[in-house]
């Protein structure tokens, strides 16, 4: 198991520093660590999780599904982010979260987290960020689906996945990792599967990207921007639980 003063995810600049009396309380709330293999479940729909989860390696996925099984994607999870706060507030989980790659979580104590707003509350604090920071990324699907064109919908998206992976360290002379398939990009913008190829095929014509094997190439990230009306922000430092 990890320990949290050894966290790899600690020595990157996209997360805030803590100190060794914060380590020390966010190592006492670990209970463990848990690996779930792509297209596994994390978290049911309807379930009464006993943990949280700090997503350590890996993708995943939170989402909700019609009766008939349609599913709408509402954000991705990648290092770093807090899994489950949603199911411990209102007691049961109203959506699901499923593994995209295997993936490696921290577990913590799910009845201690009021001993978070108790004692830390800086840490407290944080939680409460990247609560809003997840309802961000929802706010931004959600513009998405409503208003913008498939075009631009697929441009934001890509971009936002772009800008989160670079500042993991992940990115690569060879491309960025984006284990995405054509289903998670309809789900995750309102598209149906035809339009969701239309457009990727779109977006390689024009040479804004390609999307091939799990791996995001030739990016044109200022004729994405363009496309999106989205900034350049790198998006602020954030914390690490």
């Amino acid at each position: 198991m990890v320990e949290c003063a050894a966290c790899p995810l600690r020595r990157l600049a996209a997360f805030t520093r803590y100190g060794p009396e914060e380590i020390a309380f966010i190592q006492a709330l670990k209970v463990g660590e848990m690996v779930v293999a792509a297209r596994g479940s994390i978290l049911r729909e309807g379930d009464t999780p006993e943990r949280l989860y700090t997503l350590l390696a890996g993708w995943a996925f939170r989402f909700k599904t019609l009766p008939d099984g349609r599913r709408q994607i509402l954000n991705f999870l990648l290092p770093g982010d807090l899994v489950g706060l949603q199911a411990k507030i209102f007691e049961e989980a109203a959506h699901g979260v499923d593994a995209l790659t295997d993936v490696r979580l921290c577990l913590f104590s799910r009845d201690r987290i009021w001993d978070v707003f108790r004692h830390q509350p800086q840490i407290a604090f944080d939680v409460t960020w990247l609560s809003a920071r997840e309802e961000g990324l929802v706010d931004e699907s959600l513009l998405s689906a409503g208003r913008r064109t498939a075009a631009e919908s697929v441009a934001a998206l890509v971009l936002q996945l772009h800008r989160r992976v670079s500042a993991l360290g992940l990115a690569t002379p060879a491309g960025v990792p984006m284990p995405l398939t054509q289903a998670h990009i309809a789900d995750a913008l309102g598209l149906s599967s035809v339009h969701a190829n239309r457009t990727l095929r779109l977006m390689r014509q024009r040479k804004l990207f390609t999307l091939a094997g799990g791996m995001l190439r030739d990016v044109d990230l200022a004729g994405l921007r363009r496309l999106a009306r989205a900034s350049e922000g790198e998006g602020p430092v954030r914390p690490l639980i």
